[in-house]
């Protein structure tokens, strides 16, 4: 899928800015919809020697070369090793990669941002995702951002801009990447022989590359078995909890504690769409069940459940017993649908 074909409109606005450009840009939007990749597109645009009419890069030049091999001396990426491993780029050994981008990361920018830059051109660093930085990691960004090198552009990529420091969010140029058009994106899905990208591209609430993912990773298998288990009320909580550990550990980490958690929120938002009258977001196949279901629970209590998934989303990322928290989260979901003499 060509990431700048379905997100035409902000790279027009990205190009819109190259004459008088920021020393910080933040791009935040939903997960999935390209900004990753937009933010590499527009780094390689600006660091190419003969940029396209449109802005991209070339593909040609001496700077498109070092680019493609991952060496432009001018341009450095800041993301978790765990995330590098993931993309083919870390070094895999013993010790598990860490799921931030680590205060050694941003100190290692001291000497490239003390140098010139080559050919006297433009440096640009790419922080993704920006919310994997912990407060240390991030206050040791921030003076960088407070006192920017000349010819320097930071590219913070985020979905959840609000994890941020205020003080680093205060530091960028924000630049909003919307969701691109439902047709555009179920096209752009057909024609790279995704099946079913309407399916999908519910399932990843209307983000393209998220869509895509999930067909590519069979992740549509335990999400049913999820929504088979949410879809009953949550009568059998324990039984329910056991299933779900038992999968999660016969996935050996291909399914984070975490996933359960989002895929479980996004049921909810479903839960409170339908209790409002309005349609269904991300579980389409299923929303007579949804309808049926949440003529048992009021607003109120689908909204305190909500909160309470937040909040167990936290929890997930940390060390803990997986069976013990998915028993309390079918407990909790099924006391939505209980009765007075239940309660």
């Amino acid at each position: 899928m060509n990431v700048i074909e379905l997100n035409i409109s902000v790279w027009n606005q990205l190009q819109a800015r190259r004459q008088r450009l920021p020393h910080a840009l933040l791009l935040s939007g939903q997960r999935g919809i390209g900004k990753f990749a937009l933010a590499r597109a527009f780094a390689a645009g600006l660091l190419c020697e003969s940029p396209q009419n449109d802005g991209q890069a070339c593909g040609r030049c001496l700077a498109c070369g070092w680019q493609a091999q991952g060496n432009h001396p001018d341009y450095r990426l800041l993301q978790p090793e765990a995330l590098a491993e993931a993309e083919g780029e870390g070094e895999e050994g013993k010790k598990k990669a860490s799921q931030q981008i680590t205060i050694d990361q941003v100190r290692g920018l001291d000497d490239f941002l003390a140098v010139g830059t080559h050919r006297s051109g433009l440096r640009v660093v790419v922080v993704h995702p920006a919310e994997a930085m912990n407060r240390n990691t991030a206050n040791a960004l921030l003076k960088s951002l407070e006192e920017p090198s000349p010819g320097t552009l930071f590219l913070l990529v985020s979905n959840e801009p609000l994890r941020l420091l205020p003080t680093i969010r205060s530091r960028c140029q924000v630049q909003p990447v919307p969701l691109p058009e439902a047709a555009r994106s179920a096209a752009a899905l057909r024609s790279a022989e995704v099946d079913r990208p309407e399916h999908w591209l519910a399932l990843a609430g209307g983000a393209p590359f998220l869509a895509a993912e999930l067909a590519a990773s069979g992740q549509g298998d335990w999400v049913e078995q999820l929504v088979s288990r949410l879809g009953t009320g949550g009568k059998d909580a324990l039984g329910s909890a056991a299933d779900l550990d038992k999968l999660l550990r016969e996935g050996k980490g291909r399914i984070p504690l975490k996933q359960v958690v989002e895929w479980t929120q996004k049921w909810t938002v479903d839960l409170a769409l339908a209790a409002e009258g309005l349609p269904i977001r991300y579980f389409v196949r299923h929303q007579a069940t949804i309808r049926q279901l949440v003529g048992r629970a009021s607003m109120a209590r689908v909204l305190g459940f909500h909160r309470r998934l937040v909040e167990a989303r936290r929890q997930a990322e940390q060390p803990l017993n997986a069976r013990l928290f998915l028993e309390q989260l079918f407990l909790d979901y099924r006391a939505l649908f209980a009765t007075q003499t239940e309660r």
